[in-house]
């Protein structure tokens, strides 16, 4: 049995070289380029900076690294992909340069996977290139992520789709080049059989996008990067089904797992940034004659965010190392994956809270990242999922595997357990007594 938490030397360089380039190169634009879309964008200006550092990423072997050598990445596996997410969570634009941004990452594998011969000529190449972006649109304004109170259908008319109802917050929708989209093809059955996953060209006739929403109150009605579409009699070839016809849930779930791993990573490199300002803060500021660093409060905030990160941190290290060794969404996967992304709003909401707490007015201002990175606590508690479905995966995983007790009493009951370890050590207590 091997216990390792090390690296391998060469790919440790990979990270150290990763961690001064995104620090140097990457992170200003955050501070220029602040809108929502931004880092997605083709059409922001920022596209013609992160340009260039594409190339020196794809020049260093570090490119899309969660796909094969086939298509261009190099296939590495999640803990790989875990350590570099968590450079890459420390700027906006980082995963864009590097080509991991969600939902294109996700939307990639599954088009490898699924995708028909034509239907990767048309929209893999360039999605992998970096050249169009992609949404993948799931959710509903009545049902949230719930699959079965989807109400938009598709039904089959001659060579067509035709597409009716709505969708929400479809992040990147207004920028793709095409849609992802998951529609009930089949209600008389379980949504597991009766989904579809349907490529909708974004400039398809009937698709109509009411507005975009954006996270937080900063920005006005309308802005932001996530979607409600509607589809009125929006019609796409039968050929643009996504695998097979009722396997949409299939579909869904195969680009989710190693997802979740990468927006935890990407957390904990959020969470070390806050981190590192808090101490900074700490040692820098005086009140009431003493550093804040020396008064035993703020040691104690920053003890336990340290440990809530470290903590957190090894939790998705080890998810990404039984993915790795499952080769698949195997249920203990599940149940890991599923309490990784259940603890993230907490780790977050804690550790951020205090860093901003610790800087005063100065941390509630706009002249620190500190509330940006707030915005984002009550975001990873709905996105991917809601906290509440996730625990209750977990806790349904964990309770399956245990047998009620055969009696009245618990198994664990002290007057029954102490019975019988009397009567286990019995013939050395007689001895004793003699």
């Amino acid at each position: 049995m091997a216990w390792d938490f090390s690296t391998e030397p060469e790919f440790t360089e990979k990270l150290d070289w990763m961690r001064d380039f995104v620090k140097r190169e990457i992170e200003p634009m955050d501070l220029v380029f602040r809108g929502p879309g931004d880092p997605f964008d083709p059409r922001s200006k920022a596209r013609r900076i992160m340009k260039p550092l594409q190339q020196v990423v794809k020049d260093k072997g570090l490119w899309a690294c969660h796909l094969g050598p086939d298509l261009g990445g190099q296939g590495y596996g999640q803990l790989h992909l875990g350590l570099m997410n968590e450079i890459l969570g420390r700027s906006r634009f980082a995963p864009t340069v590097f080509g991991t941004q969600a939902p294109d990452t996700g939307n990639a594998e599954i088009l490898a996977r699924f995708g028909t011969e034509e239907q990767k000529a048309r929209y893999l190449q360039p999605l992998l290139d970096g050249d169009i972006v992609s949404c993948f649109s799931m959710t509903e304004p009545q049902a949230g992520a719930d699959p079965g109170e989807f109400l938009c259908r598709a039904r089959a008319d001659g060579d067509d789709w035709v597409i009716e109802g709505e969708k929400w917050f479809a992040s990147h929708a207004d920028m793709s080049e095409f849609l992802i989209v998951m529609c009930i093809t089949d209600p008389d059955v379980a949504v597991h059989a009766g989904s579809s996953t349907i490529i909708v060209p974004r400039d398809a006739p009937g698709l109509e996008i009411v507005r975009n929403t954006a996270v937080g109150p900063k920005d006005e009605i309308g802005s932001g990067v996530h979607g409600y579409l509607r589809f009125n009699q929006c019609r796409v070839p039968l050929a643009n089904t996504l695998g097979t016809v009722g396997g949409g849930f299939n579909v869904a779930q195969s680009r989710l797992g190693g997802g979740r791993i990468h927006h935890a990573m990407r957390t904990v490199g959020m969470l070390n940034k806050a981190l590192d300002m808090m101490c900074e803060r700490a040692v820098s500021r005086v009140t009431k004659g003493e550093r804040l660093a020396d008064k035993q409060m703020v040691q104690e905030r920053i003890a336990d965010s340290y440990t809530q990160i470290t903590q957190f941190r090894l939790h998705v290290l080890y998810a990404a190392w039984l993915l790795d060794q499952d080769k698949g969404y195997t249920h203990r996967v599940r149940r890991e994956i599923s309490a990784i992304k259940a603890a993230m709003p907490g780790v977050l909401r804690d550790v951020v809270y205090r860093a901003l707490h610790l800087h005063g007015s100065l941390g509630m201002s706009n002249e620190t990242p500190l509330m940006d990175m707030w915005q984002y606590v009550p975001e990873m508690g709905i996105v991917d999922g809601p906290t509440e479905v996730h625990k209750v995966s977990v806790a349904k995983d964990i309770l399956r595997r245990v047998d009620p007790a055969p009696g009245q009493w618990p198994t664990y009951f002290v007057p029954h357990t102490r019975e019988a370890a009397l009567a286990k050590f019995a013939p050395y207590l007689e001895e004793d007594d003699e």
